[in-house]
């Protein structure tokens, strides 16, 4: 009798027409359990998410966190999910959760599994509000409909970094024999293990982010009106009560996104990171109800984009170096109005991912507090905030270029929720001085000088190809020698953090962590340019992220794009050599 009818029935038909192919690519090798957890296509093998793979993803967890925690039966694991759901295979990412709070409870440990969808955000708060083991998020965030994931929070209420990772993977592989009772569900719905967190982190998770809501009587009476799109994921109903919270007017929801459906039907893909198409449909709402900023979180609600509606009727929508640029400055700014000792400057700090716009450490610079860049990754940040929190820091905020912030210390990773409200909070401030985001924008580049980006990547579906190009870029000039120049551009310093060198230290080498099994090289041009060119650890893609930074004053803000662009160019004809190594663009 087959646990699962579908998959069975998948891998059955498979069988009887004799497709070794498929089934290689189903069975060939397991999901590899990463910091990032797990994320792959919903589907049948060990190769995909589902009953089978979850059951001995969890097992191994269990056995873990047994290992390292002596009074994990008396604290516990929390458990969410989002509304993913794969028809062909059966699996949903409630079924998932559900599974994974089994194996839990088989083993005498309390379970907090939230008996509805929720936004990411949520399993990290309810790690540290509730002073938790661990925490589980069952989600692909923005990845395409077919996708799934198991993220993992540690109990200080961040994702796990390394050696963690390891220690879960290899706990995984010794439980793969399935318990008693695993497929058995049904049995959590009677137990005392069984925790509901749903209304209890409703009402303390908003509680908490108005620590962060410093203007209500401008909320209360602002005439600005908000879009917010859920891009059919999980956020249109906390959105609307961090609105409420807040003191502001409700957003108009986009009426078409704003139920979760796991077939994201009105998008190419889920991910207000690709701009403009994602938010069609938000453009034309905002057009016909008069309102002049756009919100739109990603399906599982940790990120956020924003536009805004610009003089001349064009719709600009801000990278999440511009916001974080924004969002820096207004947190700061609000935290100065509030702490009159000035001596406590010296206790604060931001954080930003190393491929993330240095604009705060600009702001930091000119106004007395510390910036740290981590490595690329909110897991990175969210364990550094706590550490400095842990030494009495204030860690007011941190943000990465794809589109997660950081504002509230309740939530040690990237939370498009309270990202959202504090965003509206802040233009329906900065309207009240008749400016908009943009023009706010330009005045805290004015003041702490302009910090140009540009990003991209290219798809490249073969490892062996990434790896020659990396490998060409570390023997250009002959053996061990990187680059002396890019086009016209003149290299002054490599930072490489696959291998650990930096022409900038002392010893040459990096502060920063190095990893072997991804690929990292950053570029410093002597024209005050900087470049990294990364591989992604969940897409085929090698992305590069660029910086011009000038000081204050230089305001030829053209010049300095065309300088840029130029440079941008160089990186991809003579670095990338896309022809040569025939990769596809990023398409618009």
């Amino acid at each position: 009798y087959p646990q699962n009818p579908k998959t069975y029935a998948i891998v059955k038909q498979l069988l009887a027409e004799g497709n070794t192919g498929e089934l290689q690519k189903y069975f060939g090798s397991r999901m590899e359990f990463g910091t990032a957890g797990l994320r792959a296509a919903m589907g049948a093998g060990i190769s995909h998410m589902n009953d089978l793979t979850i059951i001995q993803t969890t097992q191994g967890f269990c056995r873990y966190l047994e290992k390292n925690f002596s009074d994990l039966k008396k604290r516990g694991v929390v458990i969410g999910f989002d509304a993913r759901a794969h028809l062909s295979s059966g699996g949903s990412s409630k079924r998932f959760a559900r599974l994974a709070a089994n194996t839990f409870i088989s083993q005498g440990v309390p379970v907090y599994l939230f008996s509805d969808i929720i936004p990411t955000p949520f399993v990290p708060y309810t790690v540290t509000h509730l002073k938790l083991c661990a925490g589980i998020m069952v989600t692909a965030s923005h990845n395409p409909k077919q996708d799934n994931g198991y993220k993992v929070y540690w109990e200080n209420g961040a994702q796990i970094i390394s050696p963690h990772d390891k220690g879960i993977s290899q706990a995984i592989e010794e439980n793969q024999e399935p318990w008693p009772q695993a497929w058995d569900d049904k049995l959590i719905d009677s137990s005392l293990l069984l925790h509901d967190p749903y209304a209890t982190v409703n009402k303390e998770y908003f509680k908490d982010i108005q620590k962060q809501c410093f203007y209500r009587n401008i909320n209360k009476e602002t005439n600005l009106k908000f879009v917010h799109t859920a891009v059919h994921g999980v956020g249109h109903k906390f959105v609307q009560l961090a609105f409420k919270a807040f003191d502001l007017s409700p957003p108009f929801a986009v009426p078409e996104q704003k139920d979760p459906d796991p077939d994201f039907p009105t998008v190419k893909y889920p991910n207000p990171e690709e701009g403009k198409g994602v938010l069609t449909l938000s453009f034309a709402l905002a057009e016909k109800d008069g309102a002049r900023i756009i919100l739109a979180n990603d399906p599982d609600a940790d990120r956020l984009a924003v536009a805004e509606k610009q003089e001349s009727g064009e719709w600009k929508v801000f990278s999440g170096n511009e916001l974080g640029a924004l969002l820096g400055w207004w947190i700061f700014t609000c935290w100065k109005n509030n702490n009159r000792d000035t001596r406590a400057i010296k206790d604060v700090y931001m954080l930003s991912s190393t491929v993330s716009s240095k604009i705060l450490r600009a702001i930091a610079l000119k106004e007395g507090f510390h910036f740290e860049e981590t490595l690329t990754g909110f897991k990175w940040m969210g364990n550094r905030a706590k550490q400095l929190m842990d030494q009495g820091k204030a860690v007011l905020f941190a943000f990465e270029e794809a589109i997660g912030y950081m504002c509230c210390p309740a939530v040690l990773d990237k939370d498009g929720v309270s990202a959202a409200v504090i965003t509206a909070e802040m233009a329906s401030f900065l309207a009240t001085r008749n400016l908009s985001l943009s023009q706010q924008l330009k005045a805290v580049y004015d003041e702490y000088g302009f910090h140009i980006t540009r990003a991209s990547y290219f798809i490249c579906h073969d490892p062996k190809v990434i790896q020659q190009l990396f490998d060409n870029l570390r023997n250009f000039d002959g053996k061990n020698t990187y680059p002396k120049s890019c086009g016209r551009f003149k290299v002054s310093g490599i930072r490489d953090l696959t291998t650990g060198y930096d022409s900038s230290q002392p010893d040459q080498k990096a502060i920063l962590p190095t990893s072997k099994s991804s690929q990292m090289i950053t570029f410093t041009f002597a024209n005050g340019g900087v470049a990294t060119m990364r591989t992604s650890g969940t897409e085929p893609k090698i992305k590069y992220y660029s910086e011009l930074c000038a000081p204050p004053g230089n305001s030829d803000v053209e010049q300095l794009k065309k300088e840029l662009d130029e440079l941008v160019n160089a990186l991809e004809k003579h670095f990338f050599q896309p022809e040569k190594n025939k990769l596809q663009r990023k398409t618009e």
